[in-house]
């Protein structure tokens, strides 16, 4: 008796069954990466700054009682996150991520709103590259979720999808056009160098409309100066409110910081992580260069090559410095890909392609990011890591109390200080300005300078973290046995001994007992 032959369901319902499940599948990607940055640890950075934040809600005062050479707008933008862990059971890493993800759907809607206006025709396949790629490219960043150029790169996507329509001459909604260029204005500030972005961009713009409808109308276009407002009054802020960066941090940061650990822009694009971008930036030239795909490609090909002139400028090749070229390349080579399937196919073979196309691109760039990127796999093994066990200690003797952190080391450590929710005693984020000050060996062969030899900078270094420690001695202490700073006549730099030299230390380090290292870090805690 010959068997019955399986029939494959068919019918309406049937394909709306596949396609939803398709749906579902292509979302994979975008989950795997929330789940990674919902979970711990923070980014170092991102940490450290959040940190800074919830000082400044005590009472402390940035650039006074809190150096670092950042602008204050990340700081400031972090202070809603402090400000709900402080009145709320939430910790600080969770209430920050609450924020971001109330931002990346902001993000997304705004995208929606500009995509569904009349004007311009979306096909199928550019429909499923959005509905699948977008989510993935606000997350995809990884264990580097919530650093500033992950932010900017976030904030930015509304503006470039507006871009378009302004270049084709369609209007956009007042408030919708405001809000996507103040919220890019926004990401723009973070940092200086970000500024390239959106003037490759602009440039784009005016050069598309220079023919149609001429430079005097494309001129009145109020984007750009609501922009270059938004940025003159941040500026002036910065003076009134903010006196000691200017006078106290950029003299800093030019004699000291701008030395400290850079390479010449050429040697960091030879690194492994910069040059693969660089190499997606030119392709991505190249495409947007031979086709015809409307403007968007072209928009966020602009964006890319002005994130790589940000990231080279800032002489380290460090990952969170390329996250806009991923972002915003990955988004243009998926809009090739499907507006390309949309102008070859018949319409009801793009319709049947398109959802396969989409979730294949999210399968394709989330496969890539795994490949080359450290999330999943640093969230889990970061309980076995120096990092999880660091947190683990401080939650058990240094929670909510004074602790005082030696390290040049911020990655291992302001998560862990972060999920502890420990008060550092200190106004740096780490020693660097010590490691600035001993790059090269004190003269006459001596280990240390003392005090009466020691320039401003080192001065001041010595003066905050004793007095600090006289006037309120830590409950725990953390000393990292690496410092960063090179070795003179065989002579290795030691934190405490460097310290104990002055009495008033020695004396408040007194009570300070020996309690285990881990992993190079060497623990105290005080007992009274």
């Amino acid at each position: 008796m010959t068997p019955e032959p399986i029939r494959a369901e068919t019918g309406p319902s049937a394909r709306l069954h596949r396609e939803w499940l398709l749906r579902l599948g292509g979302l994979v990607p975008s989950l795997i990466f929330l789940a990674a940055v919902l979970s711990p640890p923070l980014n170092h950075d991102v940490a450290a700054v959040l940190d800074f934040a919830s000082r400044m809600l005590g009472g402390e005062r940035l650039y006074s009682d809190l150096i670092d050479v950042n602008p204050p707008l990340i700081f400031l933008l972090n202070l809603p996150a402090a400000w709900m862990a402080r009145h709320s059971a939430l910790t600080p890493p969770d209430a920050l991520l609450i924020c971001l993800m109330v931002a990346c759907a902001g993000v997304l809607a705004l995208v929606g709103l500009l995509v569904r206006l009349p004007g311009r025709l979306t096909g199928p396949a550019e429909r499923a590259c959005l509905f699948f790629l977008l989510p993935l490219l606000l997350v995809s960043a990884g264990h580097d979720f919530g650093q500033r150029e992950q932010i900017m790169a976030m904030l930015a996507f509304p503006y470039l999808f507006m871009a378009e329509r302004r270049i084709e001459g369609l209007p956009t909604p007042r408030w919708l056009g405001l809000a996507a260029t103040l919220i890019a204005a926004l990401g723009f500030a973070l940092k200086p160098h970000f500024l390239a972005v959106p003037a490759l961009v602009e440039a784009l713009v005016l050069l598309a409309r220079f023919r149609r409808p001429g430079l005097a109308v494309a001129l009145r276009d109020p984007v750009p100066w609501v922009m270059a407002g938004f940025w003159a009054a941040y500026l002036a802020s910065i003076f009134l409110f903010f006196p000691d960066y200017f006078g106290r941090v950029v003299p800093l940061v030019f004699d000291w910081y701008l030395d400290l650990g850079g390479a010449p822009w050429w040697r960091v694009l030879l690194t492994d992580l910069t040059g693969s971008a660089a190499i997606l930036a030119l392709a991505l030239l190249g495409f947007v260069a031979a086709t015809r795909l409307g403007w968007l490609p072209r928009l966020l090909t602009a964006a890319v090559m002005g994130g790589m002139a940000a990231a080279l400028v800032q002489h380290k090749g460090w990952s969170y410095h390329l996250v806009p070229v991923w972002t915003w390349g990955g988004l243009a080579g998926g809009l090739l890909l499907a507006r390309g399937a949309d102008r070859g196919l018949r319409p009801a073979e793009a319709r049947r392609a398109a959802p396969l196309l989409g979730a294949g691109m999210a399968f394709a760039f989330g496969l890539f990011t795994l490949r080359g990127g450290d999330a999943p796999w640093m969230e889990v093994r970061y309980g076995e890591s120096t990092g999880g066990k660091l947190s683990a200690w401080l939650q058990g003797h240094a929670r909510e109390k004074p602790l005082l952190l030696l390290s040049p080391d911020i990655p291992v450590v302001y998560p862990a200080v972060n999920e502890a929710e420990a008060r550092l005693q200190l106004p740096f984020m780490s020693t660097w300005l010590l490691q600035a000050v001993y790059q090269q060996c004190p003269a006459g062969g001596a280990r240390y300078r003392d005090p009466a030899a020691m320039t401003p900078a080192e001065r001041f270094v010595w003066d905050e973290v004793v007095e600090r420690v006289v006037a309120e001695p830590p409950a725990a202490a953390v000393i990292q046995r690496w410092t960063a700073i090179p070795d003179c006549a065989g002579q290795r730099f030691d934190f405490l001994e460097y310290f104990r030299r002055d009495p008033r230390f020695a004396a408040a380090w007194g009570k300070m007992r020996p309690a285990g290292e881990i992993d190079g870090f060497f623990l105290f805690i005080r007992e009274d």
